[in-house]
C-alpha cells in the first residue's frame, strides 16, 4: 500500500508521498513513487504512483525507454499533460493485460493494477492535474476539493477538506499534506518515510521551486508530529461541553 498526494494551488502544484512498499514483520522496504521528468523553460512534469509495483516500475520503466529511444510519442513532445495523462493509462493497461496472460490459473487472483497522478505544465498551456485509474481513464481535481489522492487515501483526507482551497498559500497546503501522510501513517503501517515534497511554481517551467525528502528520524517530521498532536488535544478540549445541551431542562 502507499499514499500519495497531489494539490493544484493559484500558486502552483504540491506533490507528496510516502515510500513504503512492503512492512512485514521481518522487512521493511522503500522505494520512491514520485518521478520528476523536465525539460526547463518548456515542460515540468511529476508522476505519483500506488498500486502493483511491477507495474508501476514497467510504466516508468517504459517511458524512460519511449524518451532514451525518441518514440514517436513520448513525454517530452506531447503537447498536453492530458496527452501524457492518456499514454500512461495505455501504458499501464498493457501491462496490466501481459500480467493477466502470463498468470494462468492464478491470474484471476492477481491484482496487477495501479493509479497514477500526472501533473504539471507544458509551454504555452496553463498547469494541470489528473489521476489515471487502472482501467486507463482520468479524471482530474475540481475547484471545490483541488486535491488528488491514491493509495491509502481515508486516512488523510479530512484535513484536507478543511483546509485547502486554490487560495491556500503554499507553506500552508506542504504542511496541510505532510501532517496528511504523518495521519496516515499513524493508522497504517504500509505507508512510511522517507516522504517527498515538492513545489512547482506556475508558469515557472522550471522542474520545482522547492523539494525535500524527509527521513523518519528527521527533527522536522518529529517536531511536526508532536505539535500536530499536542493542538488537536488541545482544540478537543476547547470543544463545548454536553452537559450544555442540557442547561435549562426541567
Amino acid at each position: 500500500m502507499t499514499y500519495c498526494l497531489a494539490i493544484a494551488l493559484d500558486e502552483g502544484l504540491v506533490f507528496c508521498s510516502d515510500s513504503r512498499t512492503n512492512a512485514g514483520p521481518d522487512r521493511v522496504s522503500t522505494y520512491s513513487k514520485m518521478h520528476r521528468f523536465a525539460v526547463p523553460g518548456d515542460r515540468s512534469l511529476v508522476i505519483l504512483t500506488a498500486g502493483n509495483l511491477a507495474t508501476s516500475q514497467a510504466v516508468i520503466a517504459q517511458i524512460q525507454r519511449d524518451l532514451e529511444e525518441n518514440a514517436e510519442f513520448n513525454i517530452f513532445n506531447a503537447r498536453y499533460v492530458s496527452d501524457v495523462a492518456d499514454y500512461l493509462g495505455t501504458l499501464s493497461l498493457a501491462e496490466q493485460e501481459k500480467y493477466a496472460k502470463k498468470g494462468g490459473p492464478i491470474a484471476g487472483s492477481f491484482n496487477a493494477s495501479a493509479t497514477f497522478i500526472i501533473g504539471g505544465q507544458i509551454k504555452g498551456h496553463e498547469q494541470e492535474l489528473y489521476m489515471v485509474y487502472p482501467e486507463g481513464n482520468h479524471i482530474t481535481a475540481s475547484d471545490l476539493y483541488p486535491y488528488l489522492q491514491i493509495g491509502e487515501t481515508k486516512y488523510g483526507k479530512p484535513i484536507l477538506d478543511r483546509i485547502i482551497r486554490p487560495d491556500t498559500p503554499v507553506e500552508t497546503a506542504m504542511r496541510c499534506a505532510l501532517v496528511s501522510i504523518d495521519s496516515t501513517m499513524r493508522s497504517n503501517a504500509t505507508v512510511g518515510p522517507p516522504l517527498e515534497c515538492l513545489f512547482y511554481r506556475r508558469g515557472s517551467l522550471e522542474p520545482q521551486e522547492r523539494y525535500f525528502k524527509l527521513e523518519e528520524n528527521h527533527p522536522y517530521l518529529a517536531q511536526l508530529r508532536q505539535s500536530w498532536d499536542d493542538n488537536i488535544r488541545s482544540a478537543f478540549e476547547e470543544l463545548p461541553s454536553l452537559s450544555a445541551m442540557f442547561e435549562g431542562d426541567g
